[in-house]
């Protein structure tokens, strides 16, 4: 059995910041009436502690802190699914994503690992405008202080192809670069 919450009328800061996050979404929690549809068709609900479904109603309750929380916001896969699913048109998914991006601006990351790991994504992905796989888990592993994990799929995977241990530059990565600088300008990392 789950925590008991109480129900409180949802404070005038956790309206504001309620609205802020479904500007940035595009998007009202308020359209949604629970249908479960999006949970129903999520593809990781089952590692979820809340589905897209509960998290939603989380919003519509003004218990921000708790989705904020919420280990889903960080298994959710980003596929669109949910919001694909969704007959109200609620777009879940980039609920999903202002969400994760609210808790790592309040630093609120139960687990080092998620953070790390986003930071070495987005650390690849500006320097070389794709995912250098190879760099990602050294530097994921590094930072964690797991060092050899999974290292033994790495030359099986280079044999076939899946891997490679340089990266790859693409054309176009200014592109990539005035992206970053957008988002920086905007208030992001």
């Amino acid at each position: 059995m789950g925590k008991a919450l109480q129900l409180l009328p949802a404070s005038a800061s956790d309206k504001a910041l309620l609205a802020r996050l479904e500007e940035e979404a595009g998007t009202s929690a308020k359209l949604c009436y629970q249908c479960g549809k999006c949970s129903a068709g999520c593809p990781v609900g089952f590692a979820m502690d809340n589905t897209p479904r509960q998290v939603i109603r989380l919003l519509q309750l003004g218990l921000l802190n708790e989705a904020l929380d919420a280990q889903s916001i960080w298994i959710c896969a980003s596929c669109e699914t949910c919001s694909a699913r969704c007959p109200r048109g609620v777009d879940i998914a980039a609920l999903m994503d202002a969400l994760r991006r609210e808790a790592l601006k309040q630093g609120r990351i139960n687990d080092k690992k998620v953070a790390v790991f986003n930071q070495a994504f987005l650390s690849g992905v500006k320097k070389f405008g794709r995912t250098y796989e190879a760099g990602l888990l050294m530097q994921h592993n590094l930072l964690t202080g797991q060092l050899f994990k999974d290292a033994e799929l790495g030359l099986p995977m280079m044999k076939r192809g899946k891997l490679s241990i340089l990266p790859e530059k693409i054309k176009g990565r200014d592109q990539i670069k005035k992206i970053f600088d957008r988002v920086k300008e905007q208030g992001g990392e």
